[in-house]
């Protein structure tokens, strides 16, 4: 009989999801305590895409490295992957990014509280995501299912067997340059979360921990949903574009390829 794997496979998710919240959040904490002497954007986009990177080649083996539910979303709708998996691995994920977003606060809260003694929207950022200055939360929606629909179709694509993917173990760093790009093309808006775990875990870990507006924007609205149900709606959008633009033209291009080889071999008689 076939064990039952799956309490691996959320380990997994677990820890590789952490991995990416312990390089990701910590370089914004870095970069927002050293008042932009020790970091800038740049520095925010290469950690973060390194920290997927990381993530990815840390738990791959075992559960396939989502560490991101709108990713897993994703995959269930268009790849086959279990829907009964979806929510442990989500909340797997979720919790990975929680435990890295504490051990981050800790880590870095006689910093904080030199630069932001009452926790306010000035360090907030270090963990959750918000809007940019002047930006509606109708147009961060929008953005987020925008990145979010770049993310997934891009790693169905690098990650397609049949779509001729990187050669040898290259994908997790192929991965990891999206989002390094997606961090520098599509940061301005909304803070490019495009992941419910990655942004919800460090907010809830930053509100326990004396963030009493970590769930709000600065205008006051409650924030915290956005960066969940939007990227959930862009990883299938992302999804359902790769299955309609390039899946299928995989199936009609290996279908019409024994045709063309039959059309160029010799006839018995010849």
């Amino acid at each position: 009989m076939k064990k039952d794997t799956l309490t691996w496979e959320l380990l997994a998710e677990f820890a590789g999801t952490c991995i990416l919240i312990l390089f990701g959040v910590g370089v914004v904490a870095q970069v927002v305590t050293g008042n932009g002497a020790l970091g800038d954007h740049d520095s925010i986009a290469w950690a973060w895409g390194l920290g997927v990177t990381l993530g990815v080649y840390v738990s791959a083996r075992i559960s396939g490295a989502h560490l991101n539910p709108a990713v897993t979303v994703a995959l269930a709708a268009f790849q086959g992957f279990s829907w009964k998996k979806v929510l442990p691995y989500s909340l797997a994920q979720t919790a990975g990014a929680f435990v890295a977003a504490i051990i981050v606060r800790f880590t870095y809260a006689d910093l904080i509280n030199a630069i932001d003694p009452g926790h306010t929207f000035k360090t907030q950022g270090i963990f959750s995501t918000l809007p940019g200055t002047h930006v509606t939360m109708t147009t961060a929606f929008f953005d987020q299912i925008v990145g979010t629909a770049i993310l997934v179709f891009v790693i169905f694509a690098l990650t397609n067997a049949r779509n001729n993917p990187p050669l040898s173990n290259l994908g997790p760093l192929l991965v990891g340059l999206l989002v390094v790009a997606i961090g520098m093309a599509w940061g301005a808006n909304a803070g490019y979360a495009i992941n419910p775990a990655r942004d919800f875990g460090p907010r809830l870990a930053s509100w326990i921990t004396g963030y009493s507006t970590a769930m709000k924007e600065p205008g006051g609205n409650y924030y915290f949903w956005l960066p969940i149900v939007a990227p959930i709606i862009g990883g299938l959008v992302g999804g359902g574009l790769f299955k309609l633009l390039i899946d299928r033209g995989i199936d009609a291009m290996e279908e019409a390829e024994p045709e063309a080889e039959a059309a160029g071999e010799p006839l018995p008689n010849e």
